[in-house]
């Protein structure tokens, strides 16, 4: 009989506790994913300044990071629906 998802069960050996080794492409996955984002950190570190920012209807201020993130936003968006309609057109 096997023991609830969690718990481990009775009369388990060691060997049945040891956890398979990771292959090297799962390594090297997470090693690009751990640089990957040390990256993407220092990348936001290092654009906290405060920028001017202009809109139709006036301006204002804030954080060069923020301003780079909504605009990949709105160009993944665009993207998406560009896609859409083409694949519509087709």
């Amino acid at each position: 009989m096997s023991a609830p998802p969690g718990q481990i069960p009775a009369g388990a050996s060691d060997k049945e506790l040891k956890a398979k080794p990771r292959s090297n492409r799962a390594l090297a996955r997470s090693g690009a994913l751990l640089v990957l984002t040390g990256l993407m950190i220092a990348f936001a570190v290092l654009n906290l300044n405060q920028v001017k920012v202009d809109w139709i209807f006036g301006s204002g201020r804030a954080p060069l990071i923020i301003v780079i993130v909504i605009s990949l936003l709105v160009g993944v968006v665009l993207m998406h629906f560009a896609d859409r309609l083409a694949r519509w057109r087709r």
